[in-house]
């Protein structure tokens, strides 16, 4: 880095020095390679099952989360292990867009520019920059991704012992702690890591059961990528939004009660020019009912509305149909540039 800054800081105190001292510590809890081997043969013969470290991740500001986060995957790649990267912070995606929560394995270092490499990973859209707009559909998120993988999991001991890093989101009061205390407790974590000011603090629990983002998802990190421009009629789209309308009948509730939205109910849309600039959700589903656990395909861009000739354009990152007529919108919106 060459020039004059305009400001000079040295900080009194490195995290550095902590980040380092809680992988040794992660890797204590880790079994060694040879024990490993073992542990395939009992879990085998036995049903065996040993868990690796389950880390959430928890602080006020995105950018030390990540950091930790890369950190601790990349190094335990380094000592050939492949723990799974799970990404709860919805209004920083990043293993896509925001707006969702994610899962992948990680078996390589994380390179600082390229971030982490993506493979096969899970999806799973809730369509909002923040849970407060449905706290119930992104609990219900949550324990579906948690459950997923639990799944694949099961019967493979080597992604068992090699554990979880949890990202969690900024939101830390009220409900956002309620919110945490669920991921705690759905993934099974083992080790809460605190983030403070300049400090770091890692806990042990003993009985705990954005606009650069769209840009890099259809143009790449380097604007090498060219997303297609598609033609689709209305007709061939079904467009649901996630959540809305009453849970029961004004007459089928207690004298005085007042009907509440049902969070997971599913409510077809109409397609018009309020969805222009809007992100869409592609799933893999098949019939409405399976939207919500469905894992994400992909996303589309919408860049014109022609209500006339009942007409949707949109962007792909790839030509051809969609992979299903399904559609979930939220409240993402992105205006290219």
């Amino acid at each position: 880095m060459d020039g004059i800054t305009e400001t000079d800081y040295t900080a009194d105190e490195t995290l550095m020095i902590s980040y380092v001292n809680v992988h040794a510590v992660l890797e204590e809890i880790v079994p060694k390679p040879l024990h490993l081997v073992i542990l395939k043969l009992l879990s085998w013969k036995y049903s065996l099952v040993v868990l690796g470290p389950r880390v959430i991740v928890v602080e006020t500001v995105d950018s030390r989360k990540s950091t930790l986060s890369r950190m601790l995957l990349s190094w335990s790649a380094k000592q050939g292990w492949k723990p799974t990267f799970v990404d709860l912070d919805i209004g920083q995606g990043s293993i896509t867009i925001p707006g969702c929560v994610a899962a992948t394995p990680n078996e390589m270092l994380i390179d600082p520019v390229e971030g982490i490499p993506l493979e096969m990973p899970l999806v799973h859209f809730f369509g909002h920059m923040s849970p407060s707009a449905t706290v119930e559909l992104y609990k219900v998120l949550v324990k579906e991704l948690a459950q997923t993988l639990e799944r694949q999991f099961s019967g493979n001991a080597e992604s068992q012992a090699a554990g979880m890093v949890i990202k969690t989101m900024g939101w830390i009061e009220g409900v956002g702690y309620e919110l945490i205390l669920h991921a705690i407790d759905t993934f099974n974590a083992s080790v809460v890591l605190v983030l403070g000011q300049n400090m770091l603090e890692m806990r042990r629990l003993v009985d705990a059961g954005v606009v650069s983002s769209f840009q890099e998802y259809f143009y790449g990190l380097a604007n090498d990528l060219a997303p297609y421009s598609n033609i689709s009629n209305f007709s061939d789209l079904v467009v649901y939004r996630i959540g809305g309308g009453p849970q029961a009948p004004r007459s089928a509730l207690p004298i005085g009660a007042e009907p509440a939205a049902d969070p997971l109910r599913l409510v077809r849309v109409n397609v018009n020019r309020d969805m222009l600039h809007v992100v869409l959700t592609v799933p893999f589903a098949k019939e409405p009912d399976q939207i919500i656990s469905s894992n994400v395909a992909g996303f589309i861009y919408v860049t014109d509305i022609d209500i006339q000739r009942e007409k949707i354009t949109y962007l792909a990152p790839s030509a051809g149909e969609l992979p299903g007529r399904f559609l979930i919108v939220g409240t993402l919106t992105w205006i290219e540039t």
